[in-house]
């Protein structure tokens, strides 16, 4: 199930196509998928750990970056087993974190304040620009900021700044704060966070979110007016709706994130995420991605949320895009970039 729905989304976000048909190939239980990805992971790890001894720190950056995103895809579904899960997850975030002073544009480990407690984030800002806009990138179910170097890259190519975070529910913070159907109360603190920051334009702020994340960016712009635009990719409307739709690891994740106690109460906090009675209140720019063959998020709740959003809206239907359309990234990715770009007035 995990290769079925997965391999392209592993792809296209940095996993090298011989290891993810070697590694996939050694695993014959699902208890097995974590640890063969940690020791792929291990092999990158160590020859990044080389290169930083080198002081090749180029390639140090490609090699501990692709490290954790082995890491990530070894633990992101993996909530069965939570001390490999956690161990695994521990790995790619020390991996990302010794790259990202050797990241071009290099990038920051910053804390949000939230609830007492904190939300981590990583800030990169492209070279040569004084005050760029930026736009923040809201993860999924199981996406973490660790997974994101490639959708950085989209955007800092185009002269936008780039804050990735794990919100409630997600990465470093879903071990401190469940998932939340009013993700705008998060949306709300980053926003506030990146107030004080004297680098970045905070009347040109975009956020993108992915999956799940395709929720909750809208449901922050709804409320959070300080953000211009938004791009929501494979974004369910009512997440309740998908729950018999989607992957059975997938309802799993969900449960065990959400600190759901049973099926029941399942659908009792999945209804909880819903863009209903919200969705009219987005007034901001808003650019839609779904896929037709999508196999989590069924195509027709972006055209419910194109219908009801108030503001100007595109709409981008991938006939052949599985969930994400990472099967097809081309078709979208360069698209909704250039579309942030044009609404924050990036420089070209």
């Amino acid at each position: 199930m995990a290769m079925a729905h997965w391999s392209h989304r592993c792809i296209s976000n940095g996993v090298i196509l011989a290891d993810f048909q070697d590694i996939t190939a050694s695993v014959k239980s699902w208890n097995d998928w974590c640890a063969a990805w940690s020791e792929r992971a291990a092999l990158h790890e160590a020859l990044g750990r080389e290169a930083l001894a080198k002081l090749h720190t180029r390639s140090a950056a490609e090699h501990l970056t692709r490290a954790g995103v082995y890491y990530h895809f070894g633990k992101f579904l993996f909530v069965h087993d939570l001390p490999q899960m956690q161990a695994a997850h521990r790995k790619a975030v020390e991996c990302r974190q010794l790259a990202l002073p050797h990241l071009d544009p290099p990038g920051e480990r910053v804390e949000i304040p939230y609830e007492g407690k904190t939300l981590i984030g990583i800030f990169r800002k492209p070279r040569g620009a004084d005050t760029p806009p930026v736009v923040i990138l809201t993860m999924g179910l199981d996406s973490t900021k660790e997974e994101m170097d490639a959708m950085e890259r989209t955007f800092l190519e185009r002269s936008m700044a780039t804050l990735t975070f794990d919100g409630p529910g997600q990465g470093e913070a879903e071990y401190d704060f469940a998932i939340r159907g009013d993700y705008e109360v998060a949306g709300t603190a980053v926003v506030d966070w990146l107030m004080t920051r004297k680098d970045v334009d905070t009347n040109r702020i975009g956020i993108w979110g992915v999956s799940l994340g395709g929720y909750y960016a809208p449901r922050i712009v709804a409320f959070e007016k300080r953000i211009k635009a938004c791009i929501s990719l494979s974004g369910p409307y009512d997440w309740a709706e998908c729950l018999d739709f989607m992957p059975e690891l997938t309802r799993n994740v969900f449960q065990v994130r959400s600190r759901a106690t049973d099926a029941d109460d399942v659908r009792r906090k999945a209804a909880k995420l819903s863009l209903s009675g919200v969705a009219q209140n987005i007034t901001c720019p808003l650019f839609i991605v779904t896929g037709k063959l999508d196999r989590v998020t069924p195509w027709h709740h972006a055209e419910r949320l194109a219908a009801e959003a108030k503001g100007p809206v595109e709409l981008l239907v991938i006939e052949d895009g599985s969930h994400v359309a990472n099967n097809r990234p081309h078709k979208y990715r360069p698209q909704s970039a250039d579309w942030m770009a044009d609404q924050l007035r990036a420089a070209r």
